[in-house]
């Protein structure tokens, strides 16, 4: 189902993407090669923060934003919530507007998260809603989970609210697909992994020292299988042996899982959909 609107695209960057205070330490950027015709190609493998020169938060997301709005002939893959369920948003939400509350409201990340489960309570006695996106990506958390919120706060505030300023950026599917545009779309390393029949859980470590014997397996499993998929370099695959939290490879089947759905959705009847164009849908 490749669509004709992607000819263009020479290359998808998969985003492991942190909301955290010193967010370039745990976030990263796989940029693979797709040029029809050549082989599957991971072409660089890159931690956000020594890219921007800092971790610190606002400094690497926005330049996060600035790499996106300035790249061509690309798509981006990020792993963070684009917007919220629309049980929970204001009536009649668009993605602009669900920006603006985001890039208005008083609070933090964690009291922004407090209000939605507080939208959610007073339909029912459910704190938590999912996104019909959610649902069919059977993503670990629905997008305002204490351990997510920090992610869909700033990735809506410091990332997608910026870039809606340049009109060759389309961000899928609020955006209609359009060919010459660079592409945005959500995406979820975590529901890519369940889709190819991969272990999803019990590879990261985000303890001190080395990597426990325990979760080698299945990194090992991981690792296997992207090496099947696209050409990698020796140092890159070091890289995600050794990167602890397991971002390193998350990035990169952010970018297949992003480019999986890409080709494989009609984005075109997503876009029709008000509640999907409301609350966004998951490339895996």
């Amino acid at each position: 189902m490749a669509a004709n609107f992607t000819t263009g695209i020479k290359n998808v960057v998969g985003v492991d993407f942190s909301g955290a205070r010193l967010a370039g330490a745990n976030a990263w950027l796989a940029t693979v090669d797709i040029v029809r015709g050549q082989p599957v190609r991971l072409a660089r493998l890159e931690n956000l923060g020594k890219l921007a020169g800092t971790d610190e938060r606002a400094v690497v997301l926005a330049y996060l934003a600035s790499l996106i709005s300035a790249s061509a002939s690309t798509a981006w893959a990020m792993d963070f919530p684009f917007a919220i369920p629309i049980e929970v948003a204001d009536a009649g939400a668009t993605l602009d507007t669900q920006l603006q509350a985001v890039a208005d409201f008083p609070g933090d990340a964690k009291l922004f998260g407090r209000e939605c489960v507080d939208r959610a309570k007073l339909l029912g006695d459910t704190m938590h809603i999912r996104r019909l996106s959610d649902r069919d990506a059977r993503t670990p958390f629905d997008c305002y989970h204490y351990r997510i919120i920090y992610q869909t706060f700033h990735g809506m505030r410091n990332v997608l609210r910026p870039l809606r300023a340049h009109k060759a950026v389309a961000v899928l599917p609020f955006d209609p697909p359009a060919a010459g545009k660079t592409l945005v779309v959500e995406a979820c390393p975590g529901s890519t992994l369940r889709r190819l029949g991969l272990p999803h859980n019990r590879y990261k470590y985000t303890g001190r020292g080395p990597i426990p014997r325990h979760l080698k397996p299945n990194r090992s499993r991981l690792l296997a299988h992207l090496c099947k998929a696209m050409e990698i370099t020796p140092s890159d695959k070091r890289i995600m042996e050794r990167n602890a939290g397991g971002d390193a490879i998350d990035a990169v089947f952010a970018a297949l899982g992003g480019w999986h759905g890409i080709t494989h959705t009609d984005w075109n009847v997503k876009h029709a959909d008000p509640r999907i164009r409301a609350e966004g849908w998951i490339a895996f």
